[in-house]
């Protein structure tokens, strides 16, 4: 008998952060299963971070590593140095590794990673594009040209008027959500003026470089938005084709969980399983948001406190994090409250004691509320979280905006979501919102897209 035909491979590039690996290995996980060999490419210090800290040897995705010039142990939260590492120093070296493979059918690069789209085709390889994100969010950054045409924005991105304006109504979009935001939430407006400009130059070369792409996979669902703006299908006609094809953590059906870059607190569990059903205030801002201020870390300590209800609170061991505890107050909680390093948040989340999850809307963390039916208190610090949280509250219904964190106000949205009369619509929407999503139309329609992905590999693509 002669030897099995080699399976044809999809080279999978995601930017190097907790929330962009975890959907592209779900993703991994999705297009492996219609019989193709996935490589997961990341830089070395996030390889080793994942190596260190997540059992991986269940996985059937391969990992590699790409050497950086950062080393094993670089930083994280320097976001300028990742780009500077992505565009001057990765390239060289993630060609030398493409071109070592063989029956490669297509190279798939988060959007936020374009640094390696031109890679990719250099060595004539075929390139898809990953949105991770909302839809609407992405809407927003395809939107940029007509934002600085229309004098909206600046050339750096700043909005140019006081006052807030519709964005719907300026770009001609007729849906639910995109009505409701306004140019002061644009995702790219991160900290000081020069911030705001590099992150918004780092958006016009993403957008520059994805003109060429066939498809771009998004990690969200169809329906998203409310209604279907066939405006914005028009608008797109020459730009890549965006599939929904969310939520990808549905694909996940490997026996591991999902790999972290943080070392897990597994206590938390146990925990939870001595607290009454609904009862558990969660608390995270996710891995990537930096500290909200000392003062907030106070006021929200003292209104989970005061609350008289169970809370698990995800925070760093960092003096930035901590130093605005009051003191004594871990001592003070025992037996009432626990706080952690990081959780392993999807069997945190589906856990039955889970009654609100106290959130900065990070878009993994919005679904995976969805997937496990779990009230939402919103705070969104920067980025696309504004857009989530307008969706989760305006759209969909199933959270609430912390406007202020302030202990009295975070006691008063906390009986409101647990006990109150919205907080138990809220949880009739998300349960119907999560068969939709997960089992339901929506998710047929995702499922059916990424079809048209693997149709497209399967005819179209020439395997190099």
């Amino acid at each position: 008998m002669g030897a099995e035909p080699m399976k044809p491979r999809i080279v999978l590039v995601p930017f190097p952060a907790q929330g962009h690996v975890t959907p592209m290995l779900h993703l991994a996980h999705a297009i492996q299963s219609h019989g193709f060999t996935t490589t997961l490419a990341v830089p070395d210090f996030i390889h080793h971070r994942l190596t260190t800290n997540a059992n991986l040897s269940c996985s059937p995705v391969e990992l590699v590593s790409i050497p950086s010039g950062k080393g094993d142990r670089g930083e994280l939260k320097d976001f300028q140095a990742i780009v500077n590492a992505m565009e001057n120093y990765m390239p060289g070296r993630f060609e030398e590794m493409l071109r070592g493979y063989r029956a490669v059918a297509c190279v798939v690069v988060d959007l936020l990673a374009s640094w390696a789209i031109p890679v990719a085709k250099q060595c004539s390889f075929a390139v898809a594009g990953f949105w991770p994100a909302m839809m609407a969010s992405y809407k927003i950054i395809s939107a940029i040209p007509t934002l600085m045409q229309k004098g909206i924005i600046s050339e750096s991105g700043i909005p140019l008027c006081n006052d807030d304006i519709e964005l719907s109504t300026e770009l001609n979009l007729d849906n639910d959500l995109l009505v409701k935001l306004t140019s002061k939430e644009l995702p790219w407006l991160v900290g000081d003026s020069a911030t705001c400009k590099s992150r918004f130059n780092f958006w016009l070369k993403i957008i520059d470089r994805t003109r060429t792409l066939k498809f771009i996979l998004n990690n969200s669902f169809p329906g998203e938005e409310g209604k279907i703006d066939k405006q914005f299908q028009n608008n797109i006609k020459n730009s890549p084709q965006v599939l929904q094809v969310g939520p990808l953590l549905k694909y996940n059906n490997s026996k591991c969980n999902n790999p972290t870059m943080w070392q897990i607190d597994s206590t938390c569990l146990k925990w939870l399983n001595l607290q009454p059903e609904r009862s558990v205030i969660y608390v995270s801002f996710g891995s990537w948001v930096g500290p909200i201020g000392s003062d907030k870390i106070k006021e929200l300590a003292l209104g989970l406190a005061n609350s008289g209800r169970p809370f698990l609170w995800v925070l760093k061991k960092e003096r930035a994090w901590q130093s605005g505890l009051p003191e004594g107050f871990i001592k003070r909680i025992e037996g009432c409250g626990k706080i952690v390093e990081w959780v392993p948040q999807e069997e945190v989340l589906k856990h039955k004691s889970i009654g609100c999850y106290i959130t900065h809307c990070g878009w993994n963390s919005t679904l995976e509320a969805i997937q496990h039916a779990k009230p939402q208190l919103c705070y969104p610090i920067s980025g696309d979280q504004f857009i989530n949280c307008s969706c989760i509250v305006k759209v969909w219904g199933i959270g609430i905006k912390l406007y202020h964190i302030e202990q009295h106000a975070v006691q008063g949205y906390i009986e409101k979501v647990i006990e109150g009369k919205d907080g138990k619509k809220m949880l009739e929407r998300v349960i119907a919102l999560r068969r939709n999503v997960m089992e339901g139309s929506a998710s047929e329609e995702a499922r059916n897209n990424l079809g048209i992905f693997i149709d497209y590999l399967r005819r179209d693509v020439r395997i190099c």
